[in-house]
C-alpha cells in the first residue's frame, strides 16, 4: 500500500493537486494559509484560523454566488475581515455557523454538500450581526474589484471618456 506524504513533503503541484481530486475549492494548507484547490491562488491568515477564512469564502459564494467568478475574488473580498478588531465576531460567528450546520446533520457549513442546504442554514442566520456584517461588505469587498467588472459588462466610470451618452449609453440590445 503506498504512504500518502506529509503535506509539509508535497509540492506545490502536488498539493493543489490533491485538493482538487478532493473536491475543495478553498482548503486549509497549514496554520497561516488557504489555498484554492482549482486554480492557482492563496491566500495568508493572521488573525483568523485558516478553516474560518476557508468558511468565509464558501459563505461568500453562497451569499452572492456567481459561477464566472473565480473564489479568489471572493477571498479578496473576505480578506479585510482578517484584522485584530474583527477576529473574535468573525470567529464566534464562524462557530454560531458550523453549529448550525452540526445541528442539522452536517459535519461542518463547508463540509455541507449542497449549496440549498447551506443556504437554508445561512436563512437560519440571516438576522444576526455576523451575517448582516458580512453580507453588508460583500457587496463593496466583491463589487469594487476592477478585475470583477468585466464579468458583469461594466467598463468603469465614463467621465473621464466623455460620458455614457456619447459613448456606450444607448448600445444596449436588450430593450
Amino acid at each position: 500500500m503506498a504512504m500518502l506524504k506529509d503535506v509539509r513533503d508535497l509540492t506545490r503541484r502536488e498539493l493543489l493537486s490533491h485538493g482538487a481530486k478532493l473536491g475543495l475549492t478553498a482548503f486549509v494548507v497549514g496554520p497561516t494559509f488557504v489555498a484554492a484547490g482549482d486554480a492557482a491562488w492563496a491566500t495568508e491568515v493572521k488573525h483568523l484560523k485558516p478553516e474560518t477564512m476557508a468558511t468565509l469564502i464558501q459563505m461568500a459564494r453562497d451569499i452572492y454566488p456567481h459561477d464566472r467568478i473565480a473564489d479568489e475574488f471572493y477571498a479578496t473580498a473576505v480578506k479585510t475581515y482578517d484584522s485584530e478588531g474583527n477576529a473574535a465576531m468573525i470567529e464566534a460567528g464562524v462557530a454560531a455557523l458550523n453549529a448550525a450546520a452540526v445541528g442539522a446533520g452536517f459535519p461542518s457549513y463547508v463540509g455541507t454538500g449542497w449549496e440549498r442546504d447551506r443556504v437554508d442554514i445561512l436563512r437560519s442566520m440571516e438576522k444576526t450581526p455576523f451575517f448582516q456584517t458580512i453580507r453588508g461588505g460583500l457587496v463593496t469587498g466583491l463589487y469594487n474589484q476592477k478585475a470583477v467588472w468585466p464579468v458583469f459588462g461594466y467598463e468603469g466610470e465614463s467621465f473621464s471618456k466623455g460620458g455614457y451618452i456619447d459613448r456606450g449609453f444607448d448600445d444596449i440590445n436588450w430593450l
